[in-house]
């Protein structure tokens, strides 16, 4: 499985980006794709996942200001963010589970930077 990021950029403070990821390669059996991001000095943290069925979960963090959705049939993976903060800059990171037969792997994608400063 190749995961493709792309959407960040510099946005000023209380601003806008979308992300996107596209899952390819062996991509039959991915079910939860999700969002993590890394600050400098910082752990990898997650940001938000999104099952097949469509249940989130989100970091406290983003709650209320960024939104994930997916398309399975495109094996897309969104992440709306609103209301951007300085805090919010980081490297964020697309990620997929896959579980078919014995595999339950995840994969990881390049990374795309955001970076929210005036």
């Amino acid at each position: 499985v190749q995961l493709q990021a792309s959407g960040g950029g510099l946005v000023q403070p209380g601003g806008s980006l979308r992300l996107s990821c596209v899952a390819s390669g062996t991509t039959f059996g991915i079910t939860t794709m999700g969002w993590y991001r890394q600050a400098p000095g910082k752990q990898r943290e997650l940001v938000a996942d999104i099952t097949r069925a469509g249940r989130t979960t989100y970091a406290d963090s983003v709650k209320r200001r960024f939104t994930i959705s997916r398309d399975n049939a495109k094996y897309t993976v969104y992440l709306q963010m609103n209301s951007l903060k300085p805090e919010d800059t980081a490297v964020y990171y697309c990620n997929a589970r896959r579980v078919f037969l014995e595999e339950d792997k995840e994969y990881w994608g390049k990374g795309t930077l955001v970076t929210v400063s005036s």
